[in-house]
């Protein structure tokens, strides 16, 4: 259960932070940036990490939780869970940006930019990055380490930076599920619920191809976290 609370409470700020960049740019004129947006959510993952990856893993992501379980670094049997309170998460925080923000219809809801297709495309690939990233610097499914909060925060926050105009750049199906439900703009979440799972997953095999040791056996990782999560040896 705190693996779920801490989960839960991880994406509830990442979206609450996240999301409400874009929001309040919106409510003030463009005040935050673009650029603020980007480093707001790689801040919000880093501190996450920091704060709850020694509990759970700090995924905060139903795409980066089936990452894991693909990796067999991640059973199932707590994958789904995962998922579950992730979205919650998500759901939370977009409802207290409702409640603060009435006049704002879309919440942070991804939109493509240009075709369906491109920013399909886009996900894939930022997601694909992020995974193959969050792998090499993993042990097991936890993420906590002495240089792992900096690097995925960084990573999210420069494929934000240059991605975000076109697409979004969720690379989260959670992240982008709480404000369309909230907002009511459902037209492209099949993008962002589709694109990043599959991304993740291909991250996985581009992180077998390099890594002799195992997806999920990363130098930079939490000293205390050395034995995958599954009993299929990575």
């Amino acid at each position: 259960m705190k693996k779920l609370a801490a989960e839960f409470i991880g994406t509830f700020a990442l979206v609450f932070a996240g999301t409400g960049a874009i929001v309040i740019d919106e409510t003030t004129g463009g005040t935050v940036t673009h650029v603020g947006v980007a480093l707001t959510f790689g801040l919000i993952v880093l501190a996450m990490i920091y704060t709850v990856g020694d509990i759970s893993g700090a995924h905060l992501n139903p795409a980066v939780s089936l990452g894991f379980f693909a990796a067999r670094c991640f059973p199932l049997r707590q994958a789904v869970p995962y998922i579950a309170v992730q979205c919650c998460g998500a759901l939370a925080a977009s409802g207290v940006l409702r409640l603060l923000f009435r006049q704002n219809e879309m919440l942070g809801t991804t939109n493509p930019a240009g075709s369906a297709i491109q920013s399909f495309v886009l996900e894939l690939i930022l997601t694909a990055i992020l995974m193959f990233v969050i792998l090499s610097v993993s042990t097991g499914a936890a993420e906590k380490g002495i240089t792992a909060g900096i690097v995925v925060g960084a990573v999210i926050g420069l494929e934000a930076m240059f991605a975000g105009p076109i697409c979004g750049a969720s690379m989260n199906p959670a992240r982008s599920l709480g404000p369309a439900l909230m907002s009511g703009h459902f037209q492209y979440l099949w993008i962002y619920l589709l694109a990043p799972v599959i991304g993740a997953f291909i991250g996985v095999l581009g992180c077998r191809c390099v890594r002799e040791s195992g997806c999920c056996s990363g130098r930079n990782s939490h000293p205390t976290k050395g034995a995958c999560a599954s009993a299929t040896p990575c």
